[in-house]
């Protein structure tokens, strides 16, 4: 970046260091990472690492940062990329986007979306690149809504209680163009609704729930999809075109 100092080069040349090495002991190790294990194979001594992570949670809390942004980076280039006739089409790479990267990425994927690491709570800075996914779905949703299409089946109002839960989530909602309205409640409960979904459906292919099970993991995950699709209204036609009348 233009205008760094040589010590902010430095500083940042040597945090991505830390980082990846970190991630190293990640795929290695899982979340349980040793400070001393990371300096030691970064080159440094323990007390000069804590100069860049003060701590096991502050480097844990970095890597679940970068792994949520590169996961949410790589949905959003996918959602742009695809055809903008039909926001089923967009539903479909985002989907798509989530799963490849999860399997490409399983150590990564594990951190933000496996189980909770014991003692560590991740700060508040982790919301909103965790949001990021939720909130371009919930871009889907509207568009498709605001553009006539077809009502969700059911639309559910969102319950009294968890409205205080969206606002807060719809505080991340872009702000660029300024005109761009907020959801109403109902595309946002649907919203949520195919968020846990689409999450539970990779979570269970990653971690091993469907072996033994399912072999056809690609035309599951399709079909899964477009069961999803057809529930927010997102019309999408089958893959293997109408059925064959007998």
């Amino acid at each position: 970046m233009p205008g760094r100092t040589l010590r902010e080069r430095v500083r940042a040349e040597i945090t991505e260091e830390i980082l990846a090495v970190a991630r190293r002991h990640l795929a290695s190790e899982g979340a349980n990472l040793s400070l001393r294990a990371v300096a030691r194979d970064t080159g440094l001594v323990p007390s000069a690492l804590y100069r860049y992570f003060d701590s096991r949670d502050a480097l844990l809390s970095a890597l679940i940062t970068e792994a949520y942004e590169a996961l949410a980076d790589a949905v959003d280039a996918a959602v742009a990329a695809s055809p903008t006739a039909g926001q089923a089409d967009r539903w479909f790479a985002l989907c798509h986007a989530v799963r490849t990267w999860a399997l490409a990425h399983p150590a990564e994927y594990a951190l933000i979306y496996g189980s909770p690491v014991p003692g560590y709570v991740a700060p508040r800075e982790t919301v909103g690149p965790a949001a990021r996914i939720l909130l371009t779905l919930t871009g889907i949703l509207f568009a498709s809504a605001s553009g006539g299409g077809r009502q969700a089946v059911p639309e559910r109002p969102l319950p009294p209680a968890m409205r205080e839960d969206v606002r807060r989530l719809m505080g991340y909602w872009p702000t660029e163009p300024p005109e761009l309205p907020v959801p109403p409640d109902g595309v946002l409960a649907m919203a949520l609704t195919l968020w846990t979904q689409l999450f539970g459906l990779v979570t269970f292919e990653c971690f091993g729930r469907l072996d033994g099970m399912i072999d056809a993991r690609h035309e599951y995950f399709d079909h899964q999809v477009r069961v999803m699709a057809d529930l927010a209204g997102l019309d999408a036609p089958d893959p293997a075109g109408p059925p064959v009348e007998t």
